[in-house]
């Protein structure tokens, strides 16, 4: 039978920079999840919801008086009382002494889709181009590709992962065409806040016309007054993008925001599909955000910074276990693998790394992040706050591990499948 494809070919109609996409990977696509793993991979809330949402056993709708009944109509396009929400946590007067409103506000799909739409709102495709700072959060460079956007990159400093604004400003100085720069603070997968000092040195640039996208996935992990989400009302081309996904632990729901001068928050809304927010998830994010909601996410953040320095204090005592690289401001670590024990010399190890990511999630359903292929993180693996119990069993079973690969109980792999799957490990996105 004759195929029924006429002139169509794929291959020549889709756009040549989504045909070389390389796309979105978790860890989770290697090893999938069955309910039983120790998942410590995608820095998500362990303990999950606040338990006012979850309910504590109790029916979430009946809980949060989530109402399901008006399914069959289109949500609010605007969310207005969500955004307002959202400006009560940020308004904290640390950084102006003036309010946010909902007029400086872009909700939508996670902060993705304010990634996408910065980039799409103020970057021409096929000319204008992104700078990027890495080691840094993926999906930046992920959507420049899908946007047909070049990408510069200006390397965090490989000492302490601290911005670089001369060199930054160097770049924008001799290439105008790049028109939005994406900063993660506290960084992934550094989890070090940056400076507020080298941002404003960027936002200062005397001639740069762009934007400056501070990314605060996580800054609720990090001291009190951190956010720079109000400081948008001082400098008309800061955003700054954060999530319900992380110290909220509602990485289900997909709710991100993107505070901006009105001016620049206008032109978000002005083109977002109309309605992007489902109504359930602004119900849900409403009820976070509420009184009983924060709460119940600060006694929930506070058992996961209890977490992190316990895992901290316990990691440096196990046998090829090296530094810790990044900070504390965030919900996991980044902490190198060595060739051998840290008192008899051991260095940093790609290999050793890799064998751990791999032995964990094969034989001892522990999934955690390879990251030894970004700049700066030689041997490194990223880890995610668990609850006690998971921390409990993560150092257990890393322990019996890292002491097979050390004596050579388990083996590393040769040189050309190494290279193979360490790049396969470090394509892993989030």
């Amino acid at each position: 039978m004759a195929s029924n494809k006429g002139g169509f070919d794929l291959q020549t109609c889709v756009r040549p920079n989504i045909l070389k996409l390389q796309p979105y990977r978790c860890a989770r696509d290697d090893y999938k999840d069955d309910g039983t793993n120790i998942l410590l991979d995608a820095n998500e809330n362990a303990y999950g919801p606040p338990s006012y949402i979850s309910g504590q056993g109790k029916k979430a709708i009946e809980v949060t008086g989530v109402d399901l009944h008006e399914l069959n109509r289109y949500p609010d396009p605007h969310q207005r009382d969500l955004k307002q929400l959202l400006c009560n946590l940020r308004n904290t007067h640390a950084h102006t002494p003036s309010n946010l409103t909902p007029d400086n506000l872009f909700v939508g799909v996670g902060s993705d889709e304010a990634i996408d739409a910065l980039q799409r709102c103020f970057c021409v495709p096929g000319r204008d181009k992104v700078l990027i700072c890495p080691p840094t959060y993926g999906m930046y460079t992920v959507s420049a590709c899908v946007n047909d956007l070049s990408v510069v990159s200006v390397p965090l400093d490989p000492h302490d992962f601290s911005l670089r604004p001369s060199a930054i400003n160097a770049q924008l100085s001799a290439d105008p065409t790049i028109k939005l720069i994406f900063i993660c603070s506290p960084g992934n997968p550094t989890g070090r806040l940056i400076q507020k000092s080298a941002i404003e040195t960027v936002l200062r640039h005397p001639t740069w016309n762009g934007i400056v996208a501070l990314d605060e996935a996580y800054v609720d992990f990090a001291a009190e007054g951190a956010s720079l989400a109000e400081w948008v009302l001082e400098w008309p081309n800061l955003v700054v993008m954060q999530t319900l996904s992380k110290a909220f632990g509602l990485a289900g729901i997909r709710l991100g925001a993107a505070f901006a001068s009105a001016g620049v928050a206008r032109l978000l809304n002005n083109f977002k599909a109309p309605y992007n927010v489902s109504d359930p998830t602004s119900q849900i994010a409403s009820a976070a955000l509420g009184k009983e909601g924060l709460a119940s996410m600060r006694v929930n953040r506070g058992k996961i910074l209890e977490q992190r320095e316990r895992l901290l204090v316990e990691l440096m005592k196990i046998p090829g276990v090296g530094r810790l690289l990044g900070g504390l401001d965030s919900n996991f670590l980044l902490v190198e693998m060595l060739d051998g024990p840290r008192d008899q010399g051991g260095r940093p190890s790609n290999q050793t790394a890799l064998k751990v990511y791999e032995s964990l999630a094969e034989q001892h359903q522990v999934v955690v992040r390879f990251r030894g292929k970004e700049p700066g993180c030689l041997g490194c693996l990223r880890i995610t706050i668990g609850t006690e119990s998971e921390v409990n069993k993560f150092l257990e079973r890393i322990t019996v591990v890292l002491a097979g690969i050390l004596d050579g109980r388990v083996q590393v792999n040769g040189v050309a499948e190494e290279v193979r799957k360490e790049n396969q490990a470090n394509g892993v996105v989030a």
